[in-house]
């Protein structure tokens, strides 16, 4: 069976001995064939969407010029392939009008069989090939549009020429997109900028607020090497993004407090029942002076319970803009919460504190950082050891911080958890562990423009170290409560 099975050819010349040669000729090659004498005829049966339209110049009613504009013009019928011939129009400029006027080939009289059968079967490539390129650009334009981020192609010259409907929702009522718009100025009514577009690297991202919305803008060159090449612009609304991760650091922050509820309860029983005694004393007591020594003593344990109350809320409790640390006296503080804790795992938290310069952060955060390692230490430091916990400035390119470091003598992390150390909900505790304590510091770290790094062995152990610089936040600073996703080096060396 001929591979042209079933491919259709409608033939329109006002000569039957014509429309007989071409006939023999194309049923001879394996077409099916069709003819008819007359432009109304003709624009009648190419409704039934004939593959191949041979179609002469001169007709007795309808110019085949005009037949031809007339199916190329309709939607239905444009994709007819059409071959036009003549034993007439044989000049260069009748070849150019039936050329621009729609038709895909033009051939004169007297036609040669070969040519023809050639000729048809060029056009049915070509028909098959567009075919598949509307095909294939049906199907991007329906990915295109699936997609929940609003994409945009932008022009070299700044023209916006395609876009998706996620696109055309977060630009709203407000902006009316057209092909040919300034992509810059609906730019800069969407965000309050255009510098996104003015970018001359090969990719910018960066997140904005719009109408109290997180918002993605990611803008890359279709030919990274060319700055001069057309360029995708993506919006994606990370807002609900932002607030589970918002939820998330909160939720982690509320256990990370519940877990100090036994600790403090253990450090404000023991003055409290010595409180309780001393009080009972001096009800009993008939001497002015042993009266004033219980009372004296009385008093020091109620700021002792003062003091712990006050680093409990510290820990939960934070401030709205930077303020002065004193980062050396603020581990201090934690070391102090945490050290029943370490007591009770018979393991011994041991400080070496240096000369440290004054930085600016929140102490919440820091606290719950430095709780959050100093807690990890204990439990992985074998019982009768100690946790070494170090305070010190340093020079890290080109920035003054200090750098705090927390090394346990314990038996080191597998390598195929070393990766996954800073992945949210990654925990080696089961069911103990909620797995968003190292993801969360390693945010509050980032928050402060410092690093979080750590190695480990199993023949020395582990030490994580933070980092954070002295300018990193200050309170005349505009800073955003929101975190920035940055990753954190694995298992640096620590200087």
């Amino acid at each position: 069976m001929s591979e042209n099975t079933g491919t259709r050819v409608l033939i329109a010349d006002d000569r039957e001995e014509n429309r007989y040669v071409l006939c023999r000729i194309l049923e001879g090659a394996g077409y099916s064939c069709t003819g008819t004498g007359t432009g109304a005829e003709t624009l009648k049966l190419a409704q039934s969407l004939p593959d191949v339209l041979i179609l002469d110049v001169r007709l007795p009613d309808i110019s085949g010029y005009e037949v031809c504009r007339r199916i190329k013009s309709d939607p239905r019928t444009e994709g007819i392939s059409i071959l036009q011939i003549s034993a007439s129009f044989v000049s260069a400029e009748d070849r150019v009008r039936a050329l621009e006027g729609g038709a895909d080939g033009y051939l004169t009289h007297p036609i040669d069989r070969m040519v023809l059968v050639a000729t048809v079967r060029s056009l049915l490539r070509l028909r098959a090939a567009e075919a598949t390129a509307r095909k294939a650009s049906s199907h991007w334009q329906t990915a295109f549009d699936a997609l929940s981020e609003g994409l945009a192609m932008i022009a070299a010259d700044g023209c916006l020429l395609q876009w998706n409907s996620a696109f055309a929702a977060i630009c709203g009522s407000k902006i009316r997109l057209s092909a040919g718009d300034d992509a810059f100025l609906i730019l800069e009514k969407l965000l309050g900028t255009s510098e996104p577009l003015r970018q001359r690297g090969p990719r910018f991202s960066e997140e904005f607020a719009v109408d109290k919305k997180a918002m993605q803008v990611s803008v890359n060159l279709v030919e990274a090497d060319n700055p001069a090449s057309d360029k995708l612009l993506v919006l994606t609304d990370t807002t609900d993004r932002k607030l589970a991760e918002y939820a998330l650091r909160t939720a982690e922050m509320l256990a990370a407090t519940g877990k100090l509820a036994s600790a403090i309860a253990h450090e404000i029983n023991n003055p409290l029942e010595a409180l309780t005694n001393l009080i009972y004393l001096a009800g009993t007591s008939t001497s002015v002076d042993a009266i004033h020594g219980h009372l004296s003593a009385a008093n020091k344990e109620l700021e002792r319970i003062s003091r712990i109350t006050k680093q409990s809320l510290a820990f939960h409790r934070d401030t709205q803009i930077p303020v002065a640390i004193d980062i050396g006296a603020l581990v201090a503080e934690v070391i102090a919460l945490f050290d029943r804790f370490a007591a009770a795992r018979r393991v011994r938290l041991r400080y070496d504190r240096q000369f440290t310069l004054t930085l600016y952060g929140f102490p919440g955060q820091l606290s719950q950082v430095f709780g959050n390692i100093i807690r990890n230490a204990a439990e992985a430091a074998p019982p009768d050891t100690e946790v070494v916990i170090r305070v010190m400035s340093i020079h890290r390119d080109g920035r003054e911080g200090a750098r705090i470091t927390v090394h346990d003598g314990g038996c080191g992390i597998p390598p195929d958890v070393k990766e996954k150390m800073f992945d949210p909900f990654f925990t080696t505790k089961d069911l103990k562990g909620s797995g968003l304590g190292l993801w969360v510091s390693k945010s509050l770290v980032v928050k402060h423009e410092g690093t979080i790094r750590f190695r480990s062995s199993e023949r020395t152990g582990t030490t994580f170290e933070v980092f954070l610089p002295i300018g990193g936040l200050h309170p005349h600073s505009v800073i955003s409560m929101e975190l920035e996703e940055r990753s954190p080096p694995i298992a640096s060396p620590a200087e």
